[in-house]
């Protein structure tokens, strides 16, 4: 039936929503490595209203453990380093008169063990994402046989979303071992 097919395509783009935003998650756990995605949720004030930083200045990797950011007008310098310091990135920023140099410290052993659990925290609540829209689609589909649609095909598109839901855990669980594999690399 074509409205069951509409569910099972639901299915699908939802399912892949919810693997997509746990890599996106994933990436703002940063990994001893100097990124400039880490900086991505801090606003800058400019001229009254908050704007991202990647929209008022260049953010540079010179090396392994250092950011560099260029602001585009020279009296933002203050205004960013004021933004990083009330960010929750735990950086001390410096400035040279021209740019915000962030130097990013080597993990401890024990910060790298929270930021796993940190990566294992937003796995599950991508996984939790997955089954909670295997759930309503299945409700969905209980309720088209309730209207009339045919049982065995109600049951088949039910061990489809199943296997979605198994397929996109699998991605789920693909993206964590990588990133654990990278926060646990010295």
């Amino acid at each position: 039936m074509e409205e069951i097919q509409l569910f099972l395509d639901e299915a699908k783009e939802m399912m892949q929503k919810a693997v997509d935003h746990t890599a996106a998650e994933l990436v703002k756990i940063r990994a001893g490595k100097a990124m400039p995605n880490m900086l991505d949720g801090i606003m800058v004030p400019y001229y009254g209203s908050p704007t991202p930083l990647q929209q008022v200045a260049s953010v540079t990797t010179p090396d392994a453990r250092t950011l560099a950011i260029k602001p585009w007008e020279r009296n933002l310098i203050s205004e960013i380093e004021r933004a990083i310091i009330n960010s929750d990135l735990g950086l001390a920023p410096q400035n040279n008169g021209e740019m915000v140099i962030l130097t990013i410290p080597p993990l401890t052993e024990e910060r790298r063990k929270t930021l796993v659990k940190q990566a294992k925290q937003e796995c599950e609540n991508g996984k939790i994402s997955v089954r909670t829209v295997r759930k309503d689609i299945n409700d969905s589909l209980k309720k088209l046989q309730k209207d009339g649609a045919p049982e065995d095909e109600v049951k088949r598109a039910e061990d489809v979303v199943q296997k979605y839901t198994d397929q996109y855990s699998a991605k789920i669980d693909d993206l964590l071992s990588k990133k654990e594999a990278e926060i646990m690399t010295v």
